[in-house]
């Protein structure tokens, strides 16, 4: 079986927004790829790590690509119910109702990052669990069904504090983030000015009163949701037999996986697969395994298991030429982007137009047509950096 076109077609997309982040955020590639996986699947993830690695801007950025609701806040142990919720009605309530306006808060959100999350109080947290586990606001009386897809958590460090630990296990994904490295250092200066000086252009044509240039939104909300519907029809029984060989590998080596996460870790497997434009899963899928770890120790061992199987199934791929129906289905996917964030996406949108050319002559040289094709976006994207230097 194959995707139907509509659904290739949000994956390639996906895909675009996938080289669009890792081209402007300095390594940060395998947290894109957890944020883009969390989404499809509907699960949350925990980023460790110390303020200043860029968390903020790459889910902001990632917000407005996908064209979805998002919510900010940063918990301290001081933050009231009402500043993440909403403020209580009073009108309804001098009339004897108690209700929470939620307009604009996060019951509201699709996409939410609390920073420091594990900060807030005992109140906020039993909230947030419910709405983490069952989509659930318990506005009064009322069950309000909220639209969350993922909450996205930060923390300098993992809490031991029992009463925490049913909360942070709801975070199936965890990803430790440090700062860049010396050796891409020349890499942050040159992007992270590139966003510097949008930052600033932005303010600037605030302050004249004109409207901020228009963010690509490159995949709707209601096309990733529909993904999220397909899940169930990737076959996972290639893989069911080694992969309950892991479970009982980490189990060995005193990982703590719950029955919990071992069954809702097949929902990730499926969805790798499926941003692979597969619908049967196999050994390369099993790489989100190493973001399931309850403590940072354990990332190693995670690896330790997980990384021999990811080798087996790289060494074991077959180079398979793509039809030409799905590289046009790509190149579509490329033309269709006309408004570019910045300097640093449009250099990623090229660098995919010229994979794309490369590919049609190495695999398909009779299209020539095709080829054509692409060489003209190519001249008119190039034309649009020239004049957008001017």
């Amino acid at each position: 079986m194959s995707w139907p076109p509509k659904v290739s077609k949000t994956i390639q997309r996906l895909k675009y927004v996938e080289e669009i982040l890792k081209s402007t955020f300095v390594d940060r590639d395998r947290a894109v790829e957890l944020l883009i996986l969390a989404t499809i699947c509907k699960e949350h993830i925990l980023l460790i790590g110390p303020p200043g690695t860029a968390k903020t801007a790459l889910i902001n950025r990632y917000t407005e690509l996908i064209d979805t609701q998002g919510y900010y806040y940063l918990l301290t142990r001081f933050t009231e119910p009402s500043e993440l919720f909403g403020p209580l009605d009073l009108a309804k309530f001098q009339a004897g109702s108690y209700n929470i306006r939620t307009d604009g808060m996060l019951p509201e959100a699709t996409i939410v990052f609390l920073d420091e999350v594990f900060q807030g109080s005992s109140a906020i947290l039993n909230s947030l669990l419910t709405l983490l586990n069952e989509r659930i606001f318990y506005n009064g009386a009322k069950r309000q069904p909220v639209p969350l897809i993922s909450l996205i958590g930060a923390s300098n460090f993992i809490p031991d504090d029992p009463s925490l630990h049913a909360f942070a296990d709801r975070f199936l994904l965890r990803l430790e983030l440090d700062s860049v490295g010396d050796d891409r250092l020349a890499d942050l200066l040159e992007q992270g000015w590139a966003m510097e000086k949008e930052r600033i252009e932005a303010m600037a044509r605030i302050a004249r009163g004109q409207e901020s240039s228009s963010v690509l939104s490159s995949v709707k909300l209601d096309d990733v949701l529909a993904l999220h519907g397909r899940l169930p029809e990737v076959d996972l029984s290639p893989i069911q037999v080694e992969y309950r060989q892991v479970i009982q590998e980490l189990r060995a080596e005193g990982v703590n996986f719950s029955d919990r996460r071992v069954v809702k870790a097949m929902k990730l497997l499926a969805g790798a697969a499926l941003l692979r434009s597969d619908d049967v899963a196999t050994l390369a899928d099993f790489w989100p395994l190493i973001y399931l770890w309850d403590r940072p120790e354990e990332l190693e061992v995670m690896k330790s298991v997980v990384e021999p199987r990811l080798a087996e199934a790289q060494g074991t791929a077959v180079l398979i030429k793509r039809k030409v129906e799905d590289i046009l289905l790509d190149l579509d996917t490329l033309e269709s982007q006309q408004i570019l964030p910045s300097e640093a996406a449009l250099g990623a949108h090229l660098m995919n137009l010229n994979k794309i050319r490369k590919e049609l002559i190495a695999d398909h040289p009779q299209e020539k047509e095709a080829r054509q094709r692409v060489e003209t976006i190519i001249q008119r994207q190039l034309q649009q950096m020239e004049v957008g230097h001017v």
